[in-house]
């Protein structure tokens, strides 16, 4: 048969755990792009209206990476279709990265467009090719339903302006992130169970993990890109450089150092695993935004390390390691089934930092939140080997 015939495209299933490939970080390669366009797009738009756009371009971009996702851990990257498929979205996920800092504005439909094309031209495919008597058929056929209404509403926003274009959004990102939580019910197509969503716990863990080196790896970008445009290198800039190196250290600490490997186990020994896969993704997408919150908080602190703590700037700078924390905290919930210890006195001591920051510099806040995620990452890998042990 052809390659473009209906061939078995679906990964085999055969007791050996799939590994992610060289296609699938290929592919990622337009997220790095995608997350510093967000960083960049939330660092010139520091305000409450920015942040919240901002929060809305993120689950856009994250909702097309984890579709994605959830096709490639059913369906074998190797084979040609898929392959081509993931070279489509690719080329449009550039074009729709290109836009997102004028997503608000003029390129706003262009923006949709890519979007809408994407999720729905990629789940149309799934459909054609299972057919209707696959087990995942009608998974595919509700997902498909919903990103139909979703793109509605996309489209709608694109063609609108100023809050309508916010609202329209907003529904549409509810649409796609909520849909799974109630089994991406129709009228007429009942709703599907995790259960029935049998996916491949290694690769899932994998790819998210993945994502965050994505992200961390976007930061650190920024951390170089920011000092190497600075004139002059005065001491206080070379410290918040290095202040904000140690914090991407202290974040890839704390989430591979006790968590990943563990990530992997949780999905393959789970009786739910899609249950869980679909928790992965609710955990990292906040993950994830603690991660491009906190680039933008370093690049304040490099460029400015003498500068006087704004509200604005306090919300990045503390903000920032506070998401990253409480994602953290809500995913090794799912993996351990106990929010960390080390998680809630980072917590604790970030919020108590709050009151303090405005009478102090940016230098100092940055300096200071790195140094409590070290803190929290030294408190939860000293005690998670004291719990390895005693087992």
């Amino acid at each position: 048969m052809s390659i473009w015939g209906k061939a078995n495209l679906l990964r085999a299933r055969d007791g050996h755990e799939a590994k992610v490939l060289s296609v699938e970080l290929f592919f990622d390669l337009v997220y790095v792009f995608a997350v510093t366009q967000l960083s960049h797009h939330l660092l010139e738009n520091l305000t409450a209206l920015g942040a919240f756009q901002t929060l809305v371009l993120w689950f856009a971009v994250w909702l097309v990476w984890q579709y994605t996702c959830w096709v490639t851990n059913w369906f074998d990257p190797d084979t040609m279709p898929i392959r081509l498929l993931l070279f489509a979205i690719m080329l449009v996920s550039l074009v729709m990265s290109a836009v997102l800092p004028d997503a608000f504005g003029e390129r706003g439909l262009i923006f949709a467009a890519c979007y809408a094309s994407m999720q729905i031209g990629r789940t149309l495919f799934v459909v054609f090719h299972l057919g209707r008597r696959h087990a995942l058929s009608k998974n595919f056929q509700r997902m498909l339903g919903w990103l139909c209404i979703s793109g509605a509403f996309w489209i709608a926003g694109g063609l609108s302006a100023g809050n309508y274009r916010l609202c329209f959004w907003m529904l549409a990102v509810a649409c796609e992130y909520l849909s799974p939580m109630i089994g991406l019910w129709l009228p007429g197509m009942g709703r599907s169970r995790t259960q029935e969503w049998t996916i491949e716990g290694g690769h899932m863990a994998e790819r998210c993990q993945l994502f965050v080196i994505v992200a961390l790896g976007e930061s650190i970008l920024v951390t170089g890109a920011t000092i190497s445009h600075m004139a002059h290198w005065e001491a206080p800039t070379l410290i918040a450089f290095l202040v904000a190196f140690l914090g991407s250290l202290a974040m890839w600490w704390i989430y591979f150092d006790t968590s990943s490997q563990a990530g992997t186990e949780a999905i393959v020994r789970s009786k739910d695993p899609g249950r869980i896969g679909a928790y992965f993704h609710y955990t990292h997408v906040i993950i994830v935004a603690g991660v491009i919150i906190s680039a933008v908080g370093n690049e304040l602190a490099i460029a400015h390390p003498a500068g006087h703590i704004a509200t604005k700037s306090l919300a990045v700078l503390i903000g920032g390691p506070m998401v990253y924390l409480f994602g953290n905290g809500l995913y090794k919930t799912v993996v351990y089934r106990l929010f960390p210890f080390s998680h809630v006195l980072g917590l604790t001591a970030l919020a108590i930092l709050i009151p303090f920051a405005y009478y102090t510099d940016q230098l100092m806040i940055a300096g200071l939140t790195t140094a409590i995620l070290i803190v929290a990452a030294t408190q939860e890998s000293v005690s998670r080997r004291r719990m390895l042990r005693a087992e």
